[in-house]
């Protein structure tokens, strides 16, 4: 047993050292492999982490938000559409919800703004989000200008700025009085945006929204459930997306790294042959290569994660940001939270690091499987 572990060692001092002896091959390999395994470690944690962010913020939302409406597109639904589904049994609340967007032309920005579910503030005065603070460059106390829907000035006062650690739902928002917003967009008093829907039994849901559209054939309601999977949809394509862009890249590093597997120098053919004839055997030589192959991936791979880890959750993915998360002139800044998907870690382990340990041994066999003196004349 301690024989079989010292030359267990002594293969493995010596397939470091082989790999030192050709270390600028191998060093560009590692580095092109290390580059690959970062591109695709930093795309699986970063819509995983999106994913995450997207449920947090929506675990507060709504069971059902439901629409009306007219020629196929969303129209303003009768408050009045609220005592009915009340009525409905199972349904807890039903609340009239004002919001709409405001689009600023002299920065080019869009604004979402939003009434409160509770008479939180007094008409004249508005919350606002940090990245609209930034965008007017106003503070708590200034007054910013709207034009209306008559395009007459409407003046209201900051009274409070969202912090930045609530960019994601927050960046582009506005939360102003009923009476404001009715005064902005002319809006009618008996019609709301949407209504916020709670139901009482999770499971009911479905059933729920099947009674709203009998009652009235021309509400739409949505779950909460599929919004969770339109996002998960939404980020898993433009993963893909970035996963097609980059595919050339890919194969061409996958027939990179099989040329330098599978195609054995000359030198390395003399140094199998050289070790079998001082005895080495067939399994001791593939025990050799599996290593020196172990080596190379393994770093690749700790080295990718590590990078692509920093990447996303310090440097919030600034490589690829905006193709996963969008674009806006009121972007919103925020830090990911670390999640890391123990599936996908596997998933890009055996993807990355088993085929190329196990393309450094079929041609290791070949070789360490002919004449010794062939070998070392070739």
């Amino acid at each position: 047993m301690i024989i079989s572990l010292n030359r267990h060692r002594n293969i493995i001092d010596f397939a470091l050292s082989s790999l030192m002896r050709r270390k600028m091959k191998n060093f560009s390999l590692l580095a092109v492999y290390t580059l690959i395994v970062f591109v695709i470690a930093s795309l699986l944690f970063f819509v995983h982490a999106l994913k995450r962010e997207a449920a947090l913020v929506l675990a507060d939302s709504p069971d059902m938000v439901v629409q009306r409406l007219m020629a196929g597109r969303q129209d303003l639904i009768p408050a009045a559409y609220a005592e009915k589904i009340r009525s409905i049994p199972g349904v807890s609340t039903v609340t009239p919800r004002l919001w709409g967007y405001y689009y600023d032309p002299i920065f080019g920005a869009n604004y979402t703004l939003m009434v409160p579910a509770k008479p939180t503030i007094e008409p004249g005065s508005i919350l606002v989000g940090a990245e609209v603070s930034r965008n007017q460059r106003v503070g708590v106390g200034d007054m910013v200008a709207f034009r209306t829907s008559a395009h007459t000035p409407l003046l209201l006062t900051v009274k409070g700025i969202y912090p930045a650690a609530s960019n994601l739902v927050a960046a582009d928002l506005i939360i102003m009085s009923a009476a404001d917003f009715q005064a902005m967009f002319n809006f009618p008093e008996t019609l709301a945006t949407d209504l916020a829907v709670t139901v009482a039994n999770p499971r009911e849901q479905a059933t729920i929204a099947a009674k709203v559209v009998e009652a009235l054939p021309d509400a739409r309601p949505i779950l909460k459930s599929e919004i969770l999977r339109t996002y998960d949809s939404i980020f898993d394509w433009r993963g893909g997306m970035m996963v097609v862009i980059l595919s050339a890249a890919v194969l061409s590093f996958v027939i990179f790294a099989w040329d330098k597997a599978t195609g054995l120098s000359a030198e390395e053919r003399r140094e199998i042959g050289i070790l079998k004839s001082i005895g080495w055997e067939t399994a001791d030589v593939l025990f050799l290569k599996f290593w020196e192959g172990i080596a190379i991936s393994l770093s690749a791979f700790l080295l990718g994660g590590i990078l692509a880890y920093g990447h996303v959750f310090f440097f919030s993915a600034t490589l690829f940001e905006h193709a996963l998360k969008g674009w806006a002139v009121l972007y919103p800044r925020f830090r990911l939270v670390p999640a890391v998907d123990g599936f996908h870690l596997t998933v890009l382990f055996f993807l990355t690091v088993l085929p190329y340990t196990a393309a450094t041994i079929v041609p290791a066999w070949l070789a360490a499987t002919t004449d010794p003196d062939a070998a070392m004349r070739s």
